[in-house]
């Protein structure tokens, strides 16, 4: 009778065993692991907030890869991330493609305003351009403005804002953001385009050593001039203010959607703030005096 017992117990601990180990394996937002595709240009807020997320559950990994935003969302299409971040508005035939690959609806997670940007060296005289500059000078044999690539984020939305397909701009390269900030001077009369996220952090010393070589230009827009403080971006008055969001390929609410929610509450949105970008979601503060 004790042995009957003893098999009964020990059948029981070893479903339970099956159990718990099944349970571990399966998947959640608090654990385990996924690939983030973002542009260069929002590179850095990114990796802001996938530190945030990963402190905050420590048994997550998040790796960030810095890709081409169009090449990014081609390959969330191909399940190589589970979230691509975003800034350029998809054609109808991009959001058919990703509804029937993804096979989820449509649905971009807005977490941030931020804004393509025109530079030119500090001591270069010039203190503005005007978006008739802009769409002629991006049709000229000059090439006067300087991208980081072809398939970038900031050409894509240049583009997009002149209503032209970026095949049918002209520009010269300087691969990386950095780079163009920290070459600009060697080519007179040239402007560079880069993202405002590049060097964006209030307080970090590499971001502070970027904004002292350059300035930023403010796009002159029907007789008013517009720069990129909070207030611009918040209104998206700038003309080149730029929304951010993620698409992911989960259907589930496991780790990339763990981390979307994340991102686009509270403290996501104050990581998002503290990168020097526009919070999407604003959240209002409530003092309680008793």
């Amino acid at each position: 009778m004790k042995n009957s017992v003893k098999i009964i117990m020990l059948f029981f601990l070893s479903i339970i065993a099956v159990s718990c180990k099944n349970e571990d394996k399966s998947p959640s937002y608090h654990k385990g692991g996924m690939t983030i595709f973002t542009d260069e240009s929002f590179k850095s807020v990114t990796e802001a907030l996938a530190e945030g997320y990963m402190i905050n559950y420590p048994e997550t990994k998040i790796k960030v890869v810095t890709k081409k935003e169009d090449l990014g969302f081609l390959d969330l299409l191909h399940d190589k991330a589970r979230i691509a971040v975003m800034s350029r508005n998809l054609s109808p035939e991009e959001i058919k493609a990703y509804e029937e690959q993804v096979d989820l609806k449509f649905l971009p997670a807005r977490f941030a305003a931020d804004a393509v940007v025109f530079i030119v060296p500090k001591d270069c005289p010039k203190e503005s351009i005007s978006m008739e500059e802009i769409a002629q000078g991006m049709q000229s044999e000059e090439k006067t403005f300087i991208f980081d690539g072809a398939n970038s984020s900031n050409l894509n939305f240049v583009a997009q804002k002149l209503k032209k397909q970026p095949k049918d701009l002209k520009y010269s390269i300087i691969p990386g953001s950095k780079n163009i900030i920290e070459e600009l001077g060697k080519y007179p009369n040239k402007i560079g385009v880069i993202g405002l996220n590049t060097f964006s952090r209030p307080y970090d010393k590499e971001s502070e050593q970027l904004r002292s070589m350059v300035k930023i230009l403010p796009v002159e827009n029907k007789g008013k001039l517009y720069n990129t403080d909070s207030e611009n971006l918040r209104k998206m008055n700038y003309p080149f203010t730029r929304t951010l969001y993620f698409l992911t390929n989960e259907g589930n609410f496991n780790i990339a959607n763990g981390f979307i929610r994340y991102s686009c509450t509270q403290l996501g949105q104050m990581i998002v703030q503290k990168e020097g970008l526009q919070p999407y979601n604003l959240y209002r503060r409530e003092v309680q005096m008793r």
